[in-house]
């Protein structure tokens, strides 16, 4: 796999059962943005492309910002399979786990490490089958795991760890999810509110949308979506920045 922790001011304190973030004092007062990207197409993908548009205006004004990128295509993402499943179980019933059963989840804590470590998550995905790629499904489902990313108990229920984030996404979408489309949000859009409610879930709720549709429509309009979509998501670094100057202030 991938080392998808190198060069990062932090560390965090693997055992088996609860995940503890531990800054680096030296990075600790930087702004932190993870950009996950789950489009494959790298340079001719929209959603990255405004992403990257965020990311550079961000930048610009914040010169200090430490970032961090996360291509789920580039990663070797591991199989969910018996070992991590068993020491799921045996967390929950607080028996100790085998070596391997420890391994698997250590594996599964690893992936979330910068998930702990961003102060801006920053998401990148396209549309697939009115959902989300099966890559993103896929790191999902391994890091939103019990003491790593969510806590849970029978009186209080669950409890996102994820907390003081602020989330930016950008949904790309070929076709036009207007209420008087043939495609309307409210009956085709499985990719937004999944992703949004699996944020939330995680403790982050602070969650910001930019939305870039209608990327199959022709050359034409797919690049006043892609140059309307890049304005919106410069427009919202310098709001994100203005509301943390004034907060600090």
């Amino acid at each position: 796999m991938m080392n998808i922790v190198e060069n990062f001011h932090f560390y965090i304190e693997l055992k088996y059962g609860a995940m503890r973030f531990v800054p680096n004092k030296q990075g600790q007062s930087m702004t932190k943005l993870l950009h996950i990207v789950s489009s494959p197409r790298k340079e001719r993908s929209a959603s990255r492309e405004v992403a990257e548009a965020f990311v550079q205006s961000y930048r610009a004004r914040r010169p200090d910002l430490e970032i961090s990128t996360l291509d789920l295509w580039d990663v070797d993402l591991p199989e969910f399979g018996e070992d991590a499943m068993l020491a799921k179980y045996a967390g929950l019933s607080g028996t100790p786990p085998t070596p391997s059963q420890q391994q698997a989840w250590a594996t599964l804590q690893e992936l979330a490490q910068q998930l702990h470590w961003a102060d801006i998550l920053l998401l990148s995905t396209p549309l697939w089958n009115f959902s989300i790629p099966y890559k993103l499904k896929h790191f999902i489902d391994l890091v939103s795991q019990k003491d790593i990313l969510f806590s849970f108990d029978p009186e209080h229920g669950f409890g996102g760890l994820l907390r003081d984030k602020i989330a930016v996404v950008v949904y790309a979408r070929g076709l036009d999810y207007a209420a008087q489309s043939i495609t309307p949000a409210q009956r085709f859009d499985y990719q937004k509110p999944y992703i949004q409610g699996w944020l939330r879930f995680i403790g982050i709720e602070d969650v910001r949308s930019l939305i870039i549709q209608k990327t199959l429509f022709g050359p034409d309009i797919d690049h006043a979506a892609r140059q309307d979509a890049r304005e919106a998501a410069s427009r919202l670094a310098e709001d994100l920045l203005s509301r943390t100057t004034e907060a600090i202030a």
